[in-house]
């Protein structure tokens, strides 16, 4: 960090900063922090986003429950997480502070907005006394701010009565957050003129209210510095801010493009899934088609019909959804056609906390369904991966024709990154033919169709479309003949069956990457050890889905540290790569991280009889990289510690975890 300093205030170049905006779930956080990310962005920052929603849709307005909150870290380097304890909290009332103080290292900003400091919202929030007077902020550096009352001063030009001028104080505080890190203004401007227009009241108001916000921080003698945050040094390209729903559903468009099919979505709305149904439905211009069902059984009953007429058939959800769908996903197996079942994975069982994040649904995923019904699982693991695993989803889906799950959840679905938008070079074909003409001769040497002919090197059926001259088959969910597709209750033909679609699934192994270890002591993987020396690091940390993050910047950490320790990441959970088994056994200990309670450990413990150590957390939150690093640590340190989530939070600021090791 260094400094330089102007005629009024200090100003601090600093290498990060995390920010997180809180507030009454009808305070316009949520807003206030997408602002500043894309301001951010345009300033050329690197950044990671965490959205964190109330669990409750109508809880009472300064209540606890209530919180909304945004986090977003940005910086002049490449990072990997949102930043496990925020430099600056802007509490807009007490239950915003009371939930999110616990989280600060000491030393941190709080920004208050006194107005909210009365006895009604103390005692709401849970407070016998006023935290801005008896101590409770003394480790912190405290700015009070009449936020309200500032705004509302502000919007007396438009006339807005004053219960609609209040509305705008998410702009003042955005004002005030953009002058302390020098963000660029005309990007929040412009982006208010486009929402709102020129001539509303809102629009103004919100422009009064944010140029006020950025004119306080100016003018007032109250702060002692504001920073800047250079540019990141990114690959060079075209990027965009994305979040994980978006980016899903863009890789659901470039799917259906490099697979020259329609995409039909058949999706039923709930959280954190139902963006996806959104964005899809803004595209009509790329020939997709949506449908919002009456429910999920109706929602992948549409898209396996549709599959059924050669379209790419797609289905939205989270984990109470897929629940539902087993059957129909089931079916699919059966009539082995292509469908991907995408499920954002949220906190449960049952209801839960439908706004939270979790990695829970794995082995839903496995096994969630009746008889033996494999399919493909694939999992993202970060805001802008989610395009590319969508593309994956499809491939796997349209070449062995077979239902394909999608795993994300509710941290990578509203979580946003920067990405760099591919060119179409860099996307693969996914394409694949129909079937045209019979494929089989009959004992009367007529030639006739038969649906379960299979490919030799894939073992997929050939797709024939309905209304197809000549190829007239029979589909349904009873057990069909190998060959012809003729209903079957043969006992033999029934085992045929049922071990031809689960090699169909086994054999896709061949298709998929070799798993790739990142291990610096290891000179195979590119790694700086030497001939004659130990060829594997003391640990291996396995991850899969959202925690490739926390988990990567914890590794960098450590070996910062000086510890030999190797990351591999997991994309794809079923099948497994052909080398995770070879790999498993060439460390003498392994860490799998997850936010369940062991899930992929247990798979990896039943598959390749592997003692895995497991970190799991189940708070409906991301894990921290403190976090993973304390779990590495302690394994490190203890040959048999089985390390199991204590849920501590920050309480001192800490290192970089993406500057560590380069």
């Amino acid at each position: 960090m260094s400094s330089t300093t102007t005629s009024e205030h200090e100003s601090k170049v600093v290498d990060r900063a995390i920010i997180r905006f809180a507030g009454d779930s009808g305070d316009g956080m949520q807003l206030a922090g997408d602002r500043f990310t894309e301001a951010s962005a345009f300033a050329g920052n690197d950044l990671a986003t965490f959205p964190d929603y109330p669990a409750e849709i109508r809880a009472p307005a300064g209540t606890t429950a209530g919180v909304s909150a945004f986090q977003v870290q940005i910086s002049d380097h490449d990072i990997l997480t949102p930043g496990d304890a925020p430099n600056v909290l802007v509490a807009m009332n007490p239950a915003a502070l009371k939930v999110n103080l616990h989280e600060l290292p000491p030393g941190a900003v709080v920004v208050v907005n006194t107005d909210a400091f009365d006895q009604r919202n103390l005692t709401k929030a849970g407070y016998t006394s006023n935290p801005l007077d008896d101590g409770t902020l003394a480790q912190y550096k405290v700015y009070e701010v009449p936020i309200t009352s500032l705004t509302l001063e502000a919007c007396k030009p438009t006339g807005a009565k004053p219960r609609d001028a209040e509305r705008s104080k998410n702009f003042f505080a955005l004002g005030l957050l953009s002058w302390m890190y020098s963000r660029p203004i005309e990007v929040t401007l412009n982006w208010i003129d486009k929402r709102f227009g020129t001539d509303t009241l809102v629009g103004q108001a919100n422009k009064l209210a944010f140029s006020a916000g950025y004119n306080f921080g100016e003018t007032a003698e109250l702060f002692e510095a504001n920073y800047e945050v250079h540019a990141a040094h990114l690959p060079p390209g075209t990027y965009t801010t994305v979040s994980g729903n978006t980016a899903l559903a863009w890789g659901i468009i470039a799917a259906g493009e490099l697979a020259k099919r329609t995409v039909f979505l058949g999706s039923y709305p709930i959280t954190p899934a139902s963006d996806i149904l959104h964005e899809l439905s803004k595209h009509k211009e790329f020939g997709i088609k949506t449908l919002q069902a009456e429910d999920e059984i109706a929602g992948v009953g549409s898209a396996l019909g549709a599959a059924y007429g050669g379209a790419l058939g797609v289905t939205t959800t989270s984990g109470p959804g897929l629940d539902l769908k087993a059957e129909t996903i089931g079916l699919a197996v059966s009539l082995e056609l292509p469908l991907i079942v995408v499920d954002v994975q949220r906190a449960g069982p049952s209801t839960g906390m439908p706004t939270k994040t979790e990695q829970a649904d794995l082995l839903e995923a496995m096994y969630g369904r009746h008889g033996e019904a494999q399919v493909p699982v694939v999992a993202a693991k970060s805001p802008g991966h989610c395009f590319w695993a969508a593309i994956e989803a499809a491939r796997i889906a349209l070449k062995y024709r077979t239902p394909v799950i999608l795993l994300s959840d509710a941290y990578l679905a509203n979580g946003s990154e920067p990405w760099r938008i591919p060119e179409m070079s860099e996307l693969p074909d996914i394409s694949v033919s129909n079937a045209t003409e019979p494929n089989h001769t009959d004992n009367k040497g007529a030639k006739v169709f038969w649906p379960y002919v299979r490919d030799e090197a894939t073992l997929a059926r050939q797709w024939a479309l309905p209304g197809t001259p000549g190829l007239e088959h029979r589909i349904g969910g009873l057990e069909k003949e190998d060959g012809s597709g003729h209903v079957s209750y043969d006992p033999v033909n029934h085992e045929t069956m049922v071990r031809l679609r689960s090699a169909k699934i086994a054999g896709i192994v061949n298709d998929i990457p070799r798993l790739e270890v990142d291990d610096p002591s290891d000179p195979v993987s590119g790694g700086n050890g030497k001939a004659g020396e130990q060829s594997h690091a003391d640990l291996l940390v396995l991850s899969w889905g959202s925690t490739y993050g926390s988990v990567l910047g914890a590794v960098r950490r450590v070996r910062a540290r000086g510890h030999r320790v190797a990351h591999a990441h997991l994309v794809h959970l079923n099948p497994f790569p052909s080398n995770l088994g070879e790999i498993l056994s060439a460390y003498p200990k392994v860490l799998v991280p997850e936010i369940n309670l062991g899930q992929l450990a247990k798979l990896i413990r039943a598959e390749f009889l592997v003692d895995v150590r497991s970190f799991n957390k189940v708070q409906g939150i991301p894990l921290k990289v403190h976090e993973v690093e304390e779990a590495i640590l302690s394994v490190i340190s203890e040959e048999d510690a089985v390390v199991l989530g204590n849920g501590k939070s920050a309480k001192e600021e800490v290192p970089g975890e993406e500057r560590a090791v380069r």
